[in-house]
């Protein structure tokens, strides 16, 4: 299956330019059909990240890879209950 990076890369580029031309007052036409365009992609984009066939053995317990943290435990003492 293939990667949805360059779809996400695509859709990227596509949006931030219609941002630009929307800014520098392009034609309302031009502006009007890319965003069309970007909505569209936008879906195919959603549509192709949530199919990867994408795994790992990765859990909650390894946190974030460029900070790991150790597992903290905490002593809990029996308290009477009224």
């Amino acid at each position: 299956m293939k990667s949805p990076f360059p779809y996400i890369a695509i859709t990227t580029l596509l949006l931030i330019t219609i941002t630009i031309m929307s800014a520098m007052d392009f034609p309302f036409n031009w502006v009007f059909y890319l965003t069309v365009l970007g909505q569209i992609f936008l879906v195919i984009m959603v549509y192709k990240v949530l199919t990867d066939d994408y795994s790992t053995d990765k859990t909650f317990d390894h946190f974030y890879e460029d900070r790991p943290i150790e597992p903290i435990e905490v002593p809990v003492e029996k308290e009477k209950f009224r």
